[in-house]
């Protein structure tokens, strides 16, 4: 079994559609080795697949790749070490991340640029359930323990985004709802992908030209979800 960091969170008809696309898109992962795989949600809403066959060991390698990989906790994460988790809340002080445990990284080791957190959020786009990779501080009762932090290559991930043309982060749809979405408001012209960041959360990548506040405005009526710009 692999535990992918990335969550399902929606219910009803919207988790069975979501669950379906999920299963397809550990087809196009592993479907070319000898396995075969179930895919389930755990109780915290994380995306397990449990693989059997011959070609296991390579199939959950591959998907830990591609997903990322919430790890098991009975001996607790390691301090220095990098892992994935989702951004489920902020505030005055920090992000606080779910990696199966809550994981707090402070303010002042966001090293995404001046401002609040929740200033941050605004200028990065970013939207609940995201993915986000971090480098483990230590036990937060340990007083010699460092600080949580993002990862530097989550660091970059982000300033890349701002020196593109622009994007329109969506958590609560999938890849597929999101394309029809901009096809549906008339302005598939105006993107130029729609670039998955985890199951239900999605970033369109605007063409060159296009207003992401304009295009936010434009779909907001269509999908239900939570939008934010990268300007």
């Amino acid at each position: 079994m692999v535990v992918l960091a990335t969550k399902c969170y929606v219910e009803g008809d919207a988790r069975d559609r979501a669950l379906d696309g999920m299963n397809s898109l550990v087809a196009n992962d592993v479907g070319e080795l000898d396995v075969d795989w179930q895919v389930g949600v755990r109780d915290d809403d994380f995306v397990q697949v449990d693989v059997t066959g011959e070609d296991a060991p390579v199939a959950r390698n591959v998907l830990a790749e591609t997903w990322g990989e919430v790890v098991a906790h009975d001996g607790g994460l390691d301090a220095g070490e990098e892992y994935v988790g989702t951004l489920e809340s902020w505030d005055d002080v920090g992000f606080t991340l779910d990696a199966g445990v809550d994981v707090f990284v402070p303010a002042d080791e966001l090293g995404l640029g001046v401002g609040s957190p929740e200033q941050v959020v605004e200028r990065f786009g970013l939207v609940q359930h995201l993915p986000v990779r971090f480098v483990y501080g230590g036990d937060a009762g340990d007083p010699d323990a460092a600080p949580s932090r993002l990862a530097d290559g989550e660091r970059d991930r982000l300033y890349d985004w701002q020196r593109g043309d622009g994007r329109v982060n969506v958590n609560s749809a999938t890849r597929g709802e999101t394309r029809a979405t901009v096809n549906r408001a008339g302005h598939a012209q105006d993107i130029v992908t729609v670039e998955r960041l985890g199951l239900l959360e999605q970033s369109i990548v605007c063409a060159e030209g296009t207003d992401p506040p304009g295009l936010l405005a434009a779909i907001g009526s269509y999908l239900p979800a939570e939008m934010r710009c990268v300007v």
